[in-house]
């Protein structure tokens, strides 16, 4: 029987491996309400840290995309003020997106990283290399993820991850030390 040790060993290896962190938007960057003007537009509020974290992320190589079941131009917006270049949206088939992705960026499932919340997430979750349910995620993605992250969506659980994986490629402390003074 695996212990806790090997468990923590092998998610570090698998977090180690990761190329592609794809997100879904409702209830992972926001927490998950919608709200529309009288106008019509939708707004949106997105954690400020998970932005930085996204931006750290792909500093440091990574490749961050968007597949999500509603379409919005505040996701493709914010989309574009990160960088992010892979951007699905009004997505029915999560899975079959994601292979589509992966394909087009020359990664496998097992470089892949995904962070969801609810069922249209749920078989994407299973496939990947590291799959992730933010915090209040539906019963069943928690149950199925390897992560479950400390932080609800919209609140920092997209950052949260992304220290992971760059704390398991050994990243993390040289972009900490880019944030500190020099020495006097």
């Amino acid at each position: 029987m695996p212990t806790a040790a090997n468990l923590h060993d092998a998610l570090h290896q698998r977090l180690a491996q990761v190329k592609l962190l794809l997100v879904d938007v409702d209830g992972v960057l926001t927490e998950g309400g919608v709200t529309w003007t009288n106008e019509g537009i939708e707004q949106k509020t997105f954690h400020i840290r998970d932005g930085l974290g996204i931006r750290l992320w792909q500093r440091a190589g990574g490749r961050t995309g968007i597949v999500t079941g509603r379409a919005s131009r505040v996701v493709q917006l914010r989309a574009e003020e990160l960088g992010i270049g892979i951007v699905k949206q009004g997505v029915e088939d999560k899975l079959e997106t994601t292979a589509a992705v992966l394909a087009e960026c020359g990664v496998t499932w097992e470089q892949t990283a995904f962070i969801g919340d609810d069922l249209p997430d749920l078989a994407v979750i299973m496939r990947c290399g590291v799959g992730v349910a933010v915090a209040n995620a539906c019963p069943e993605v928690i149950e199925a993820a390897a992560i479950v992250t400390r932080l609800p969506g919209g609140q920092g659980a997209v950052r949260e991850v992304i220290e992971q994986l760059l704390k398991a490629r050994g990243s993390w402390e040289a972009i900490v030390r880019r944030y500190q003074p020099a020495s006097a």
